[in-house]
């Protein structure tokens, strides 16, 4: 299967993965990250939606998509950190003063799970980041050591997956996720 990782730029793109089912549903979008607390509980059902194709219209979009052909098979949120919650995050640290970006989403498409589409996705990320002059790029993934990750909470990765992507622990966290302690993995990009 041929992937092709893709700035997220269309909202329909980005709709495809991480819409409801109903128009009405009140889901993340992923965007939490990018908002502040206040809009981010201020924000319901549609008003998520219109927020996150805000998000997709700026420069740069909100993450990455993958794509097998036509369809939408994943998606990364990469960003930088100054402009995420992780910045004032007070259990993810800060390991320097550097203007590094932060993915902090993977999640595949059902049926498309299994087949390497989250490491495509985490390269894609780094690649993303990496054209925007970033210096660095974090992840916040569980050190699962290997034991199965709820996949409700699957979706800041495993630390085996940032590893095998070239990321190096750079710190604990105070950030415990379906009961694993989260790492913060940094890959340096200059």
């Amino acid at each position: 299967m041929v992937i092709e990782v893709r700035p997220a730029s269309e909202f329909e793109d980005l709709r495809a993965i991480l819409g409801p089912k109903r128009p009405d549903a009140d889901v993340c979008w992923c965007i939490s990250y990018r908002l502040s607390p206040k809009e981010n509980r201020a924000l319901h059902r549609e008003a998520r939606g219109e927020r996150a194709a805000q998000l997709c219209r700026q420069d740069p979009p909100p993450g990455v998509l993958a794509f097998s052909g036509d369809e939408v098979v994943g998606w990364a949120a990469v960003h930088p950190r100054a402009d995420t919650s992780f910045a004032t995050n007070r259990r993810i640290p800060h390991v320097d003063d550097l203007d590094v970006w932060s993915v902090w989403c993977l999640r595949v498409r059902p049926g498309h799970r299994g087949k390497g589409i989250s490491h495509r996705l985490l390269a894609g990320a780094v690649e993303f980041a990496r054209d925007r002059g970033a210096p660095a790029i974090e992840g916040y993934p569980v050190d699962n050591a290997g034991s199965k990750v709820d996949l409700t909470m699957a979706y800041v990765g495993t630390r085996k997956l940032f590893e095998d992507a070239g990321f190096t622990k750079a710190a604990e966290t105070d950030s415990v996720l379906n009961g694993f302690r989260r790492v913060l993995m940094r890959l340096d990009l200059r």
